[in-house]
């Protein structure tokens, strides 16, 4: 499943740099198989469950499977926003007029830290964990900044603004991605440790628990 997040994602991307119409369906088609594996791998958690009855890291561990498979489920959903908006794009005349090069140095950097996530969370490693939660950072840097090359596009030129709207919201799908895949690493100190470090305030001196 994360091997299929992943491709959505890099499709997506693919796409919105090419504005390749025939790549945005196949994104589409693939948010449709994604779906049916989201639903197929829960059931088997849940079975696993029940039919054992794990206790402890055990069930840390499917407790946390299962919040990942919903996480790769929803950048699967990002990703499927991007191909969309991407669509809408591609048939402005004015496509090209704003520089989206903040938004293809996110993309590439989100995709880097899901891998990383899934490699952390399949080897449980939370040394990486740390740091990926440091360089979710960067993408929000990346998006702000971005933001406000976009306030001052579309202010300079009210025609920008449709097309600096989509380009907002394809920039907010790509931090979302960045957000899943850091919940996803953060599931790796549960299941090691049985902390729960979702809401804990972090700085830039933050390390692992």
């Amino acid at each position: 499943m994360g091997g299929l997040v992943e491709s959505q994602i890099a499709f997506a991307m693919e796409a919105l740099n090419t504005f390749d119409l025939p790549l945005v369906e196949q994104v589409l088609e693939g948010e449709r198989r994604l779906n049916a594996m989201e639903i197929e791998t829960d059931e088997e958690v849940c079975n696993i469950i029940a039919r054992r009855q794990p206790a402890a890291r055990d069930l840390r561990l499917l407790m946390a499977a299962s919040k990942c498979i919903t996480n790769l489920e929803r950048a699967g959903d990002e990703a499927r926003k991007i191909a969309k908006r991407t669509r809408r794009v591609a048939l402005e005349t004015n496509a090209r007029s704003i520089s989206i090069a903040e938004i293809k140095i996110s993309g590439e950097m989100a995709l880097h830290i899901l891998r990383r996530a899934l490699d952390a969370f399949a080897r449980m490693d939370t040394v990486a964990t740390a740091q990926i939660i440091k360089d979710d950072e960067a993408i929000d840097n990346e998006f702000r900044a971005f933001m406000r090359k976009l306030v001052t596009y579309m202010l300079e030129d009210p025609r920008t603004i449709s097309i600096g709207l989509d380009y907002l919201f394809i920039a907010k799908s790509i931090e979302r991605i960045g957000d899943h895949s850091t919940n996803i690493a953060e599931l790796v100190v549960y299941v090691v440790s049985g902390t729960d470090i979702r809401h804990v305030p972090r700085g830039p001196a933050w390390t692992r628990p």
